[in-house]
């Protein structure tokens, strides 16, 4: 299996699916697009990590980012005090030339994330970048939950509405006290004990899922039913967008998805199990 490698291959737009695995893409991925299909190992398994590994020099990319962690706001991963929980002192705007921040204009505070035609609209709006741009790059969060037929998302709201939140702290003086910091300390233990609890992982998924699902066909199935149904409404809107774009279109995933293989569950950082590693690379035709 080659490595992604993304920056070295050969790709005029490429469209990023979040947290993709690659099993369950090429199950379905020929009912909306045509290409060539082939499996590659991702440098990461989470979006930190996969960001901090792959963008490492100064890219002139136009990067349309639909995941809170690739913004134009300037915050090292390291800095960030939600979600991200690692210590990769990486910014994206230092290494990409234009950041376009989706996951804050393109929000839906129903659905708790970016749906797939924000991602679209927010590209026809600043096409231009993309113009004047060597590359350009789509991140789409599906089919990384909350799931689109469920409604409201739980935790990448929180998340995006804490990175907004320090956006707009950081242009105050006042610092935040003892508490900010006393939860700057505690926190990263807190997170380091509850990562390497599964059962604290299936809790966080279980957020995500249908009670009654949940008891009538188990967590596995019911968050892979979802997933494939997130999934097929990402290909949904690529297909859409697709004619659209001129050049050599490629589709891939920054990292996969876990359910309960090797006691892991959804996604961690430097977790480098299959199912989070090996993710989807396809050349249209």
């Amino acid at each position: 299996m080659k490595s992604q490698r993304l920056l070295d291959s050969p790709w005029d737009y490429c469209l990023v699916l979040d947290a993709c695995r690659y099993d369950v893409f090429s199950e379905v991925y020929d009912e909306y697009l045509e290409g060539t299909l082939e499996k590659r190992r991702s440098t990461g398994s989470s979006t930190p990590e996969w960001a901090y590994r792959t963008f490492t020099g100064d890219h002139d990319i136009a990067y349309f980012s639909g995941n809170p962690f690739i913004n134009d706001l300037g915050i090292p991963l390291n800095e960030l005090r939600w979600g991200a929980s690692c210590d990769y002192e990486w910014t994206a705007n230092e290494h990409i030339s234009d950041v376009v921040d989706v996951w804050k204009h393109g929000w839906d505070d129903d659905l708790g994330t970016v749906p797939p035609d924000s991602v679209a609209e927010s590209f026809a709006e600043r096409r231009d970048l993309a113009e004047t741009a060597d590359r350009t790059v789509l991140h789409y969060m599906q089919p990384h939950a909350p799931y689109l037929s469920r409604g409201t998302g739980q935790k990448l709201q929180q998340i995006q509405k804490g990175i907004r939140r320090q956006d707009e702290a950081d242009g105050d003086e006042d610092d935040g006290g003892v508490l900010d910091s006393l939860g700057e300390t505690v926190r990263p233990k807190v997170e380091s004990t509850l990562e390497g609890s599964e059962l604290a992982q299936k809790a966080g998924l279980w957020l995500e899922l249908d009670p009654t699902d949940l008891v009538r066909n188990g967590t596995r199935d019911a968050a892979i039913a979802l997933y494939e149904e997130n999934l097929r409404i990402a290909l949904e809107s690529v297909a859409a967008l697709v004619p659209e774009l001129e050049g050599r279109v490629v589709v891939t995933a920054d990292h996969g998805e876990a359910f309960g293989e090797e006691g892991v569950w959804e996604h961690h950082i430097e977790t480098h199990i299959p199912a989070l590693v090996e993710v989807p690379w396809l050349v249209l035709e």
